[in-house]
């Protein structure tokens, strides 16, 4: 199925769906950096994937993105975004570092891909759970470019094959009383036949 036929009530189940793994995803997050994370998804919404850095903020915005690709019984794509001062603040909660530039070395790097790999990890075990089918990531990719340039790479990189996406935005929150402010933007890109999995395992496929 397209995704532009989805309706409101499979958005709606998909979003139900999404909120159950990412809040799986908070939990890892909230472990690996020692301090509550809350974690939700305001919508899912289909996007064009060309129009998705005008969703951040513009082409020019300086952003990190986190690839990996969905293995096991289903197929697709997991796209991790984060704006820059996010990346920066969460390397801060992680290493310690309160710089006000990414200098992408290569532990920001590596601790960097880890954090996809942990949320990405999260998120398609509560999946797989949930639809009784086994979904591992593969090995984190990581750009860090403008908007406009990481998108590009994320499609090359991925051989993205659809020019839509479901787009499940993401906000992290922590406790107010910390300095802890980042925001991500969580794509879940599933191949057409892996949509179909979705859909026909909750019960809202149609002929």
């Amino acid at each position: 199925m397209p995704f532009h036929k989805l309706n409101n009530v499979q958005l709606d189940a998909l979003k139900e769906i999404s909120n159950i793994g990412m809040g799986h995803a908070a939990t890892a997050l909230s472990q690996m950096i020692g301090q509550a994370v809350n974690l939700r998804v305001p919508h899912v919404t289909i996007s064009e994937i060309s129009e998705v850095p005008e969703h951040l903020g513009g082409a020019e915005k300086l952003m990190v993105g986190i690839t990996l690709q969905i293995l096991g019984d289903a197929r697709g794509s997991i796209m991790l975004l984060f704006p820059q001062e996010s990346a920066i603040h969460l390397l801060g909660s992680l290493l310690g570092s309160r710089g006000k530039a990414l200098v992408m070395s290569e532990i920001e790097i590596s601790t960097l891909k880890e954090v996809g790999n942990i949320l990405a990890s999260a998120y398609l075990s509560a999946l797989g759970n949930l639809l009784d089918i086994t979904l591992i990531p593969s090995v984190p990719l990581l750009a860090y470019d403008m908007a406009g340039a990481v998108v590009d790479y994320v499609l090359i990189e991925l051989s993205q094959t659809g020019d839509l996406a479901l787009m499940v935005e993401t906000v992290f929150s922590g406790n107010t009383n910390q300095a802890f402010d980042i925001k991500g933007h969580f794509f879940l890109l599933p191949d057409p036949a892996t949509l179909d999995i979705l859909l026909r395992t909750i019960g809202l496929q149609h002929d």
